[in-house]
């Protein structure tokens, strides 16, 4: 099994553009209406709402909240370091939690959380 998601958004372009650059995603499919990532073994969509050839559950835009994606890399300091010297605004800070994860957020264009996350 391979679970991929996506999200429907006005910001597709934006969301591309967005992890492309913070995190090295390659484009696989790429259209104005619709963009498919791979980070990792993972994928990740981004499509415009109101699609009538999507079905009803597939046309209505994020709100905005309530999601976050996890992204285990394999050295947290090096990505903040990184992505800290990118100057995109760190909405989490890097920091250590009780059940052993180092960690630290960001938004991406849709408002999701976006944890990147070494697992110690």
């Amino acid at each position: 099994m391979h679970l991929w998601c996506g999200v429907i958004t006005k910001k597709v372009r934006e969301s591309r553009d967005f992890y492309v650059r913070l995190f090295g995603a390659e484009v696989l499919f790429d259209e104005d209406w619709c963009v498919v990532l791979r980070l990792g073994d993972s994928e990740l969509g981004f499509m415009l709402p109101d699609l009538p050839q999507q079905a009803v559950p597939f046309r209505g835009a994020y709100p905005g909240q309530g999601l976050w994606l996890t992204l285990d890399v394999a050295d947290v300091d090096a990505e903040h370091t990184r992505i800290m010297a990118l100057d995109v605004p760190i909405a989490v800070s890097l920091r250590d939690e009780d059940w052993g994860d180092r960690h630290f957020s960001v938004l991406d264009p849709n408002g999701i959380g976006v944890d990147v996350v070494t697992r110690r």
